[in-house]
């Protein structure tokens, strides 16, 4: 079981979890990625990679057939933890799956966070890449609860500024208060409401819009070619690398933080962040065109 520790000063917590350091591995070196020799998140190895709770697609649980599978995570931080398995591909993500499969993982995304409401907080994270904390490759996004009566110390709904994409629905735009270079959120329009009353036309539309977000942060990311000399960041030239999280509570966004620095020892002794991009310049090269 998770055991939650309390800073009785600050009203801070911390989550000790002895069994995460058991998950298996296959990023990394190849003499680093662990004992697997095949991808437990694949079709056919479903009775393996834990007990299935949800899956879009026919086919009966720990079978396949599926398209969106969630399973309990076999080596959790909370009493729950789910894997949601993107798809059955082991390499397309959001940015580059069909629109339609998209769709899905979002629904399932909605699905699962009003099944758990009742227990806690529900928050839905991705981690993409090493650097992100990712450690299996195979694309997947995870859920976990934390009890009501835990403080979370999470971001309240920022000022729509430097606006990168305006539609109907959605507004995609770098916060000033960004922490990180290149932070991107997602909010919809309609607002004071929780991630799990978004309605199946608003998923269609946020479907396309996420897409379209990761894309344009993989192309300029990828490329580099707006970082400026001196400046210590890291290019995804090698792999992107990114987290996101849906925030849990009301007023809910999608907030996407691309890992292209590392914290130190300032940002670590203070709590402040140094954030060596201006997000009015990020927004502005987000906006340019997306190369192919």
């Amino acid at each position: 079981m998770a055991k939650f520790v309390p800073d009785i000063t600050t009203n801070r917590w911390i989550i000790i979890a002895e069994g995460r350091s058991k998950r298996p591995k296959d990023l990394g070196k190849p003499e680093q990625a662990g004992v697997n020799k095949f991808c437990v998140f694949c079709p056919g190895y479903e009775k393996l990679s834990g007990t299935e709770v949800y899956r879009i697609g026919p086919g009966e649980p720990n079978s396949s057939g599926w398209q969106v599978r969630v399973i309990s995570n076999k080596y959790p931080i909370t009493d729950f933890h789910e894997v949601i398995i993107h798809s059955p591909d082991d390499a397309k993500d959001i940015d580059s799956l069909p629109l339609n499969q998209v769709h899905k993982i979002l629904l399932t995304f909605r699905d699962r966070y009003n099944f758990h409401a009742k227990n806690g907080h529900v928050l839905i994270f991705n981690n993409v890449g090493e650097a992100a904390g990712a450690s299996i490759r195979h694309p997947h996004s995870q859920l976990v609860v934390i009890p009501k009566q835990i403080n979370l110390d999470a971001l309240a709904f920022e000022p729509i500024l430097n606006v990168v994409v305006d539609n109907q629905r959605f507004v995609v735009f770098c916060p000033d208060f960004s922490q990180w270079p290149f932070e991107v959120w997602i909010a919809p329009k309609i607002r004071n409401q929780y991630f799990g009353q978004i309605t199946a036309e608003a998923i269609s539309d946020l479907a396309a819009v996420l897409q379209d977000t990761l894309k344009r942060l993989i192309s300029h990311l990828t490329a580099g070619e707006h970082f400026h000399p001196g400046v210590p960041m890291v290019s995804f030239k090698d792999g992107p690398a990114y987290n996101f999280y849906i925030h849990h509570g009301q007023d809910w966004y999608i907030r996407i933080i691309p890992r292209l620095v590392h914290r130190a020892g300032l940002e670590l002794g203070t709590g402040l962040s140094v954030n060596i991009i201006d997000p009015t310049d990020a927004a502005e090269i987000l906006r340019q065109e997306v190369k192919v």
